[in-house]
């Protein structure tokens, strides 16, 4: 299933709006899949369900460790790296 730009902003301004974790894992399965016939984004798949999970997603705790077998060790430190950032840009927003 082929997900659309529109789709991506959509799930992308809820977690602005929210910062909920159903709305970080579905951005994890959509970039985990694949987006407008490009193939998947295992890096950013990787960050949203690693932010999911951090909020209690069990889900996203699963599909996380499933994209380490497809994941190279460089792009585990990026998906991880590009977490952290945005943690540390939004975290007023998840204090609040």
């Amino acid at each position: 299933m082929a997900f659309t730009e529109l789709e991506v902003r959509e799930a992308e301004k809820a977690i602005v709006e929210v910062a909920g974790a159903e709305d970080m894992f579905r951005l994890g399965l959509i970039y985990s899949t694949d987006m407008e016939d490009r193939g998947p984004d295992f890096i950013e798949a990787h960050k949203w369900f690693s932010l999911a999970a951090l909020m209690g997603s069990l889900p996203a705790k699963a599909y996380r460790e499933e994209l380490k077998f497809e994941m190279t060790a460089r792009d585990l430190t990026l998906a991880q790296r590009a977490a952290r950032g945005w943690l540390a840009e939004n975290r007023a927003m998840l204090a609040a």
